[in-house]
């Protein structure tokens, strides 16, 4: 029952819009990300992720899969990183998404999102969400090209 009353407290995550390139979807969901990180009270917050149980071993399954919906999913910090995990689970399980090889989506989301907590809690007066989200956005989307690339290319010469 507490972790219904914590759960019904946590505001809505960004979703990504329905149009738009790969790169364009991804900019405007970090962006709504970083609105909600630069918004968000970052003593308060960090002291209830921590109060909200056990280390994550990683993310939950995506929503979408057959065990999101089970018992694995069982406390109040999973349900959250799953709820904020979904809208890249949406991008990158798109059909433009390819072009991006295989995606770990844990190292994704704290490429594109850790700069922006790092940016929250240092506090500074005039930090710039708005670049650091998209340069952001661009590193992940350039590395995870080349290594596309670079498992492309190893496929090839293996096969040769």
């Amino acid at each position: 029952m507490l972790a219904a009353a914590f759960n019904s407290l946590i505001p809505p995550c960004p979703t990504p819009p329905d149009d738009g390139s790969l790169r364009d979807r991804l900019v405007a969901l970090v962006l709504a990300q970083a609105e909600s990180v630069a918004q968000a009270p970052a003593v308060m917050t960090a002291m209830s992720w921590l109060a909200l149980g056990r280390d994550l071993e990683g993310l939950p399954e995506p929503h979408h899969t057959s065990c999101a919906a089970s018992p694995a999913i069982t406390t109040l910090r999973e349900r959250i990183a799953q709820q904020y995990a979904a809208p890249f689970d949406a991008l990158f399980d798109s059909p433009e998404a390819a072009e991006l090889g295989e995606v770990d989506r844990s190292q994704a989301i704290a490429m594109l999102i850790g700069p922006l907590v790092l940016g929250r809690l240092s506090t500074l007066p005039d930090f710039d969400y708005r670049e650091c989200a998209l340069a952001a956005v661009e590193g992940f989307l350039h590395v995870q090209r080349l290594q596309g690339r670079a498992d492309a290319a190893s496929i090839e010469s293996a096969g040769a």
